[in-house]
């Protein structure tokens, strides 16, 4: 499978999962959230932190329908993504600071003058929210840059991934798939942890995850399912504000999902020989396998019966499973209650 690059960090077959916090836009518009978030991110052990770039007037209409009312503050869906646009020097900031911290920044471009501004502030890739799958002329344009471009693909069928890949590709631009389900928050039934496996089949590409389901279970499984990316969604806490709050992970549960998969992550990349284990394991098998012992006092000359043994610990007699190979056998010599019996206690 192939692999990216994105900043210093390979991301595909045999590498780490490459892990983003989505803060998209829990900052409520505000530059001083936003900062912190950055922050937040990094503390909780992300690979990078990504937003969303709005400009209202460049990418919506006054009449765009709400996908929920959530917000009594904003009259219409255009005042909200109005209110969380930020300056193209705020853009540059949040940037600057991400780099000071050693997180890599990250932010989904939803018009030509969002595309221009994350150029010009020279972000490592970009990541297409799945509502842009079909637009070809930003694809196009994310990848002449020559900047790997990862593709959410919540909302679309094969066709239209198949399409979008094309289009990348044609450009010489190296790309990544995310599985995700554009449900907010995504029940357990409509996650499809399964198609992971399938579109890095179908596409020998890198494929990762992107999670709504508000819970840490699907992230660590994604990466139990070989998932080279997860991106799941970042809030302060539960009782925020804003349209994401339902399918995001507050700061704590997103560094725990972190912890999971780093941990899976270690157990994936050392498989091990259940042949190799056993051998290793010889010494505790003797201390909790068991023996066949003496149920009572045998003296010399008795023949052995199923009814005059018991199987007890440890296992460094002759095993249960012997059983049958000594039964009938005469004992050649006294043997007191509880001995684990040995070949050599009979008579040839």
């Amino acid at each position: 499978m192939n692999t990216i690059n994105i900043a210093d960090k390979k991301i595909g077959s045999g590498q780490p999962v490459f892990i983003i916090a989505e803060v998209a836009q829990a900052h409520d518009g505000s530059l001083g959230n936003a900062f912190s978030y950055i922050d937040a991110a990094k503390k909780a052990g992300a690979d990078a932190v990504k937003f969303q770039t709005h400009f209202a007037n460049e990418e919506s209409t006054p009449d765009e329908p709400w996908r929920i009312k959530f917000s009594r503050q904003d009259k219409t869906r255009f005042d909200y993504w109005k209110r969380m646009e930020f300056t193209p020097e705020q853009w540059k900031e949040l940037k600057e600071y991400a780099d000071s911290i050693d997180i890599i920044f990250l932010s989904s471009p939803f018009s030509e003058k969002a595309f221009n501004l994350l150029e010009e502030i020279n972000i490592p890739a970009w990541k297409v929210a799945s509502g842009e799958i079909t637009n070809f002329p930003m694809l196009e344009a994310m990848a002449s840059t020559g900047k790997p471009v990862l593709i959410s693909t919540g909302m679309h069928g094969y066709k239209d991934i198949s399409s979008a890949i094309d289009v990348c590709q044609k450009k010489g631009a190296q790309v990544a798939l995310f599985q995700c389900s554009s449900m907010y928050p995504c029940p357990p039934e409509k996650v499809g942890l399964n198609l992971i496996a399938e579109m890095k089949s179908r596409y020998n590409i890198p494929t990762g995850f992107s999670d709504h389901t508000a819970d840490i279970f699907a992230g660590v499984g994604a990466a139990a399912l070989g998932a080279d990316i997860i991106e799941s969604h970042i809030v302060f806490s539960k009782d925020c504000f804003g349209p994401d709050v339902s399918s995001s992970l507050t700061v704590n549960e997103f560094a725990k999902m972190v912890e999971g998969v780093r941990y899976i992550s270690s157990v994936m990349k050392s498989p091990v020989s259940k042949e190799e284990m056993a051998e290793n394991m010889a010494p505790m098998r003797s201390l909790f396998t068991k023996s066949i012992v003496a149920a009572e006092d045998l003296p010399k000359g008795t023949i052995l019966s199923p009814e005059k043994v018991k199987f007890k610990k440890p296992g460094s007699g002759i095993p249960p499973e012997k059983l049958s190979s000594i039964c009938g056998k005469v004992i050649k010599q006294d043997i007191a209650v509880d001995t684990l019996l040995q070949t050599d206690f009979f008579e040839d």
